[in-house]
């Protein structure tokens, strides 16, 4: 990143969308119910293969920097009585077809999937195989937190067809471990990532995390070379949310040891230029990947994908998600599960399917959604050939045109008449020059992060 990228980049820092959806999850509404699911299931193609999400909302114990929706407990109990609510929504969904569905992606995330024990484990994964037609060579993804990780638990993962393992590393300092309260030292990690590999998981990705109390550049550097001397297949650069309004527990974070706007763009180009001096190819915003991993591949021949976990290469075009707040995705539009436990389960108990709200796409949603996809994955769009795809004409884009002169003149976004090219030593831009065609945008400092 050039000194004027930076700059640039510090002018337009404003909160945006990471627009792992388009629409994205605030513009959903309760017009979207379980009715309007069962309609958008019954509009599926049985014979196209479909993605499974499962959240699993409990962790031992609270890091601060969390954004996600779980929930710390020291007791075993709840997560198996929640396993069982789990398994019953998974057969009301699946028996909503005359045959099981094929399913080529499979990913377990959290709060911690690893706090399940390895018996209950196996129990879940039979069960979703015996009410779904997992595919041979579909991947089957699980997050783990290395600190609950055991012996048993990557036997049963291996057992039951897990694939690709992503730990959540964030950072290795201690320190900054402290500041965050997630203390997992470097042997800790290593020994995780010995145990899968000897189990034959080879595929391992990483989240790291820039912009936390206490991160310097050098601490940055320091944990970005640890990483990759572990040679994972991936790793995740994401930057730290600080949202205490949304999450109340971030309030035990430390304000005044959080890095500025400036700093954070700083750490995330070292731990970028350390990332890329071993190997690693930048991929999409925040991805970094061996030049052989099939995420590389899938960029090179543009058949990459953005969904709520993300960059990936699973290219079911439906996405199921299990679990209180677990997002769905179908043809017809996206819908989310209520985030509150309590009303999850009595839903289930009333053999109704815990639909929140959702939204349902437009024929114009389709169009900018396809729009915001390619400058995410890809960073480049040519609006005269997507006009051509979608029949309308390039000239209902000139207001957005318009609004990308003072991007262009800052040096983040090339022009050439129907071409938009994002600069590429200014990946963060990508998000900024998005949301230039993002309609329902309106910013709110308490809605999203910012861009630096």
């Amino acid at each position: 990143m050039t000194s004027c990228h930076h700059a640039a980049l510090l002018k337009h820092n404003r909160p945006v969308p990471r627009y792992t959806s388009y629409p994205t999850a605030p513009n959903f509404s309760a017009s979207v119910t379980a009715k309007t699911l069962y309609q958008w299931l019954d509009n599926m193609n049985p014979a196209e293969p479909v993605s499974l999400y499962f959240h699993v909302p409990f962790c031992k114990k609270m890091c601060w920097y969390c954004g996600c929706n779980t929930k710390a407990t020291s007791q075993y109990s709840p997560v198996r009585n929640y396993l069982t609510y789990l398994q019953k929504e998974v057969t009301m969904m699946a028996k909503r077809h005359k045959r099981p569905l094929d399913v080529s992606h499979i990913h377990f995330g959290g709060g911690s999937p690893s706090y399940v024990s390895a018996d209950d484990f196996r129990q879940l994964m039979n069960h979703i195989r015996a009410s779904f037609n997992v595919l041979p060579d579909a991947e089957i993804a699980i997050e783990l937190d290395p600190r609950e990780v055991t012996e048993a638990k990557v036997a049963a993962y291996a057992s039951v067809g897990i694939n690709r393992a992503s730990l959540g590393v964030q950072d290795f300092n201690l320190t900054v471990q402290k500041s965050i309260n997630r203390v997992q030292p470097v042997h800790q990690v290593y020994r995780v990532v010995s145990m899968l590999r000897s189990y034959g998981i080879e595929a391992i990705s990483f989240d790291l995390l820039y912009g936390l109390p206490n991160q310097t550049v050098a601490t940055v550097r320091e944990t970005a070379s640890l990483a990759a001397t572990m040679k994972p297949d991936r790793i995740a650069l994401f930057g730290y949310a600080h949202v205490p309004w949304m999450k109340k527990h971030m309030r035990l974070i430390d304000e005044n040891r959080l890095p500025d706007a400036a700093e954070r763009l700083e750490q995330f180009e070292e731990a970028r230029r350390v990332l890329c001096n071993n190997g690693y190819v930048q991929i999409g915003l925040d991805h970094f990947v061996q030049v052989n991993d099939s995420m590389a591949i899938a960029h090179d021949t543009g058949r990459m994908q953005r969904n709520f976990q993300g960059y990936t290469t699973d290219e079911a075009d439906t996405l199921i998600g299990f679990g209180p707040s677990a997002i769905s995705s179908y043809q017809d539009g996206y819908c989310q599960n209520t985030p509150d436990l309590r009303t999850y389960i009595a839903c289930l108990d009333n053999e109704e399917i815990p639909v929140l709200k959702g939204v349902k796409l437009s024929d114009e949603d389709r169009i900018r959604r396809e729009i915001i996809s390619q400058l995410m994955n890809y960073g480049t769009i040519d609006l005269a050939d997507l006009a051509a795809d979608y029949n309308v004409s390039r000239s209902d884009f000139d207001f957005e045109l318009n609004r990308l002169k003072q991007l262009k003149e800052d040096g983040l976004v090339e022009v050439f008449g129907n071409k938009i090219t994002v600069e590429r030593g200014a990946a963060q831009a990508r998000r900024v020059v998005a949301s230039v065609f993002d309609q329902y945008l309106e910013p709110k400092k308490q809605q999203h992060a910012q861009v630096a």
